[in-house]
């Protein structure tokens, strides 16, 4: 058999070196999104949270604005019951 030039030679050993390149680069890569995705995973958890927490300030919020307008009901009435009993 005849040797192959010396041309297709090199040419082989360039594609075989993009080749190993191509696959570090595509580990490379499968790490990054690997990490982004866990970094996102995070991030969705604290938004639920943060969400959750607002929510529930929310709820407290509205709770004591409706005690509030309660008692000073109370406290109108009890006004006036006072002015009734002392006079």
């Amino acid at each position: 058999m005849r040797t192959p030039p010396e041309s297709f030679l090199i040419f082989k050993e360039e594609l075989e070196k993009a080749r190993i390149e191509k696959e570090r680069l595509k580990k490379e890569y499968e790490v990054k999104v690997a990490e982004l995705n866990k970094e996102l995973s995070r991030l969705k958890e604290q938004i639920h949270s943060q969400q959750e927490l607002i929510k529930t300030t929310m709820d407290y919020a509205i709770r004591l604005e409706e005690n509030l307008g309660s008692f000073k009901e109370e406290v109108s009435n009890g006004k006036k019951s006072q002015n009734r009993t002392f006079h």
